[in-house]
């Protein structure tokens, strides 16, 4: 391992929010390791933080897994350098009545939104106390506030997300351990919004729907915030949104 690198893990690190985020702390000279469960899927990002000057490195990694996310942390923290930034950005919403929603589904959906966060965040916050030093940010939703109709699944995981990074601050903050909650509420500009939703994505120039690369900065700021001023929880919403 290498001491002198610095080390951005993004769990779940998609075409819009978590590859913006893994390209903005590229541009602070932190090494972004990300992951996603097709490596394929990776490339373009990769070669999009190399091409403008940084160092990238993608896994194949399924953070539903115990014995692969010990794997993933294990290599990255033997192999690259210390991970100093966690980013759980993992979704899994899937409206569905509850009357018809199935058990299978359900348990789906909060496994990949709720329990990847706890394997894969308590798996870097070991190694972050041993150093006395990091950042574990979570990417949540309004979901994770209240539920709505046909959210059951996706808001029951989302609460447990908020949970869990609620408990986890209150334990690792004093061990110098930043653990925040970023809820993210709105449409987000991605190829899926501008397809579905084109009266929506119409509303882009009028910032109303949510840019990844100021989604992202919103991140580095939790980041390098000063200890004496940390922040838990963080809502970035448009202006057009009703809340």
């Amino acid at each position: 391992m290498n001491e002198n690198k610095k080390v951005a893990l993004i769990i779940g690190a998609g075409d819009a929010t978590g590859g913006a985020i893994a390209r903005r702390f590229a541009r602070e000279d932190y090494v972004a390791c990300v992951t996603r469960r097709s490596l394929d899927k990776l490339q373009p990002l990769l070669e999009d933080i190399r091409s403008a000057g940084g160092e990238a490195h993608g896994f194949a990694s399924d953070a539903r897994r115990e014995e692969q996310v010990a794997e993933l942390v294990e290599s990255i923290e033997r192999d690259i350098g210390p991970i100093e930034v966690m980013v759980f950005n993992i979704g899994a919403n899937v409206p569905c009545s509850i009357l018809e929603e199935t058990a299978r589904k359900y348990f789906k959906i909060w496994e990949m939104a709720c329990f990847a966060g706890f394997l894969t965040s308590q798996a870097v916050a070991k190694r972050m106390v041993t150093r006395g030093r990091g950042t574990i940010l979570f990417t949540g939703a309004t979901a994770g506030l209240r539920g709505a109709a046909g959210f059951a699944a996706f808001a029951g995981a989302k609460h447990g997300i908020r949970a869990l990074a609620q408990s986890m601050a209150r334990e690792l903050g004093p061990l110098n351990i930043h653990v925040a909650h970023v809820v993210v509420d709105g449409a987000i500009d991605t190829a899926f919004i501008r397809d579905s939703f084109p009266e929506l994505y119409a509303r882009k120039d009028q910032d109303g729907i949510l840019d990844p690369e100021h989604i992202a900065d919103s991140y580095w700021f939790l980041h390098a915030q000063p200890r004496d001023a940390w922040t838990f929880e963080l809502d970035l919403r448009p202006w057009i949104e009703r809340w």
